[in-house]
């Protein structure tokens, strides 16, 4: 294997991991306003994510880092082109963390409602934003031969992008409601139940209606056997995941829901490799893993320092998802 495939490889890894692991937490952010009705029960929905939020961020900056010395022509035509909506996700993640951490700088109501709008702004923005910026990458954008973007605001909020963005808002709220059936106990547990037994039937129409739009109008998605075979995955995870919640096993179905979303991720960069960027004008202006790399020099350094480096913040993750897997009360002291 090619060390520009590799590194393809990596890159949509990264992201899947971000997609998974930051997912929920955006769904924890969006419901912290719609389940929590007062301040105890927000800082109780809160302390669910608050040991995992920051480093859940990370999968995303290290395959923004990724991107950049691996393919250096990929991260500048993608971050000029993708300008509003990747400066939109970054305000949105920059709120959300700053909301985070200063909603209980100050102990007044008005201080923290106003930090609980923003973190279930930014969340909201962040879950939508995710699911147009990546359908955009797939389904293609005006670029010429110098990779330069001719088009305008409209061609990036076609529908396509929009019901994209609509699906990975209700997957990742759905999978936040899972993530805090796990977690949460007593009342607060109790009232999740009709809101994801609802949500769950809202994310299979999208789902499917995602899928069916996907195929039709982008050929990408037909050219490869690979998103054929994943998205049968993410409809039957997705199945799955409904099916095991409504018989009572949120664990199962949070594994599920994460399948789901995992699968979706490797369709879409399954479909888009060879391509990185693909243009909307004509196919010889698409960017591909091999115009877009860095030398090989570049490369190898970069995979010997991912092999020893990337295992270790594997193993850290899992270490504190592991120390902190107990469910949380309202009853019990704690920040946020």
């Amino acid at each position: 294997m090619e060390l520009n495939t590799l590194w393809f490889i990596l890159v949509a890894v990264l992201f899947t991991g971000f997609f998974v692991l930051e997912g929920f937490d955006f769904g924890v952010g969006i419901l912290s306003l719609l389940l929590g009705k007062n301040e105890v029960e927000r800082r109780t929905i809160l302390r669910t994510i608050g040991p995992h939020w920051d480093g859940n961020e990370v999968w995303l900056l290290t395959a923004g880092g990724a991107i950049f010395a691996a393919f250096p022509r990929w991260y500048a035509v993608m971050f000029s082109a993708l300008y509003l909506p990747l400066f939109l996700l970054l305000v949105a993640l920059i709120l959300r963390g700053l909301a985070i951490e200063y909603r209980n700088k100050f102990h007044t109501e008005t201080w923290r409602k106003r930090w609980d709008i923003a973190i279930f702004i930014g969340s909201l923005l962040a879950a939508i934003l995710v699911g147009v910026a990546i359908t955009d990458l797939l389904h293609g954008i005006p670029l010429d031969a110098k990779g330069v973007f001719t088009g305008n605001f409209l061609d990036l909020v076609h529908p396509f992008p929009v019901l994209a963005g609509v699906a990975s808002l209700a997957v990742f709220t759905w999978i936040g409601l899972l993530f805090l059936r796990l977690k949460l106990q007593g009342e607060l547990l109790t009232r999740t139940e009709p809101m994801a037994s609802k949500l769950r039937w809202i994310v299979l129409v999208v789902f499917l209606a995602l899928g069916a739009v996907g195929f039709v109008v982008d050929p990408l998605l037909l050219a490869s056997p690979i998103p054929v075979k994943m998205a049968a995955v993410t409809a039957a995870a997705t199945l799955l995941a409904s099916v095991l919640h409504f018989k009572k096993q949120p664990g199962m179905a949070f594994i599920w829901a994460i399948v789901a979303i995992a699968a979706t991720s490797i369709t879409a960069f399954g479909s888009l490799f060879p391509n990185t960027m693909v243009s909307s004008l004509q196919e010889t202006f698409n960017l591909t893993v091999s115009n877009a790399s860095s030398t090989p020099y570049t490369l190898k350094i970069m995979t010997i320092v991912a092999a020893i480096f990337v295992p270790i913040v594997l193993v850290y993750q899992g270490f504190t998802f592991w120390i902190f897997r107990k469910r949380i009360s309202m009853s019990e002291q704690g920040g946020y």
